[in-house]
């Protein structure tokens, strides 16, 4: 959260002809030593673009009914998103039985998961 704060108010600067960083809106006060600082802008993270490293959205699962930075509304960019249901079998209820053997059922679950557009 803290980072994230820090992100979100991080302050344009450029370099000056002396070496030196200065803010590049005049009309935003100078930074504090505990403020962050950016010279480029951040890639657009909604779109893949391989030669920067981002991946992109589509596709990602969400989170539908989060507020957080998981939601479908944040994580998806407008795109909206795709519902389904997934059933997986896995093993549970598993007991170990002397010696050396354990013995499980196979249960199955199914539940709804949202990827973005």
């Amino acid at each position: 959260e803290f980072l994230r704060d820090k992100y979100d108010s991080a302050t344009e600067v450029r370099i000056s002809k002396r070496g030196k960083l200065q803010v590049k809106n005049p009309r935003f006060s100078r930074p504090t030593v505990n403020d962050l600082v950016y010279i480029d802008e951040s890639p657009n993270y909604c779109v893949r673009n391989p030669s920067l490293g981002s991946l992109g959205t589509q596709g990602r699962e969400c989170n539908r009914t989060s507020r957080g930075l998981d939601s479908c509304h944040l994580l998806c960019c407008g795109r909206g998103y795709n519902t389904a249901k997934v059933t997986r079998t896995f093993r549970c209820r598993c007991k170990f039985h002397w010696c050396c053997h354990v013995q499980c059922q196979q249960c199955t679950e199914t539940r709804e998961t949202h990827t973005c557009k």
